[in-house]
């Protein structure tokens, strides 16, 4: 069973990451645990990187307007967990649970979901993308970001570019979901430098073969943002696995504006492993 944490912000319960938390359920049960950020701290998640920022960051006072809405969606949370059967944990005194509290929380859970539709409600279109990146450096579990409007996977597409941090996102997600692993499965290459061969071909196909049974080693020949286009992930109801957000960035070829691109189309659930 595995441990599932769940973060909303305090005015907006995101239906889209429930939905998908509890169709994880109904393949494979799990726990999940509900962490209800009041609104301030939410929308402040993506400035907080360990030290990634630099200056102070405001924090206004949680107003009891806010504090009311949180109470609500808890209470909403509480009541969707007993209507489907999900065994779950919820932070109760929201006002002592922050930031801090919430990446701790991270290392001791299997996954983290989040609505994406609150990165963006919350930020500035324009720099959104990089709060998302510094929170994202700072958690210690992978995480899946979940639009509002989906359809649950029912094929898988996995970025490789040749990297460690890209094997490690598709070793993580094939050990969090073996329930996926008989989902139509394309692992995507894009060539680079004028290279035709898939990097470390034979070592990859093992590998994925090994965990994924209708496997398609596909070559793409173009950029990337050409093929991860928002028709076509929407197309064949995929979820996209990505490397992580590391210290480095990621490589050359997969690099932060590729899956900023990605994260801002809304389009398919994305999992993201932060390799450490």
């Amino acid at each position: 069973m595995k441990k599932v944490l769940l973060a909303f912000d305090g005015s907006h319960f995101s239906e889209g990451a429930f939905s998908f938390a509890k169709q994880l359920h109904d393949k494979k049960r799990l726990m999940l645990t509900g962490a209800f950020l009041p609104q301030a701290e939410y929308s402040n998640l993506w400035s907080y990187s360990g030290g990634g920022m630099s200056g102070s960051v405001f924090i206004p006072l949680v107003e009891d307007e806010d504090a009311e809405d949180v109470r609500k969606n808890m209470e909403r949370f509480e009541a969707e967990c007993k209507r489907n059967g999900i065994e779950y944990r919820i932070h109760k005194n929201f006002l002592d649970f922050g930031i801090t509290e919430l990446k701790k929380e991270t290392r001791f859970a299997d996954l983290l979901i989040l609505g994406s539709e609150s990165f963006y409600a919350d930020a500035d279109m324009g720099g959104a993308n990089e709060y998302l990146i510094h929170a994202l450096e700072g958690v210690e579990c992978p995480v899946i970001v979940v639009p509002e409007k989906f359809v649950f996977p029912r094929t898988n597409i996995l970025a490789y570019d040749g990297s460690g941090s890209s094997v490690f996102a598709i070793k993580q997600f094939t050990y969090l979901f073996p329930e996926f692993s008989g989902n139509p499965t394309q692992l995507v290459y894009a060539k680079k430098d004028g290279k035709d061969h898939l990097p470390d071909e034979r070592y990859m196909g093992e590998l994925a073969a090994r965990h994924f049974r209708d496997l398609e080693l596909f070559k793409f020949e173009g950029h990337p943002r050409d093929y991860f286009t928002k028709d076509n992930l929407e197309s064949c109801d995929a979820i996209l696995v990505c490397g992580s957000f590391g210290r480095k960035g990621l490589s050359s070829l997969f690099h932060k504006s590729f899956v900023n691109d990605i994260l801002k189309q809304r389009s398919v659930p994305i999992f993201i492993a932060h390799h450490q």
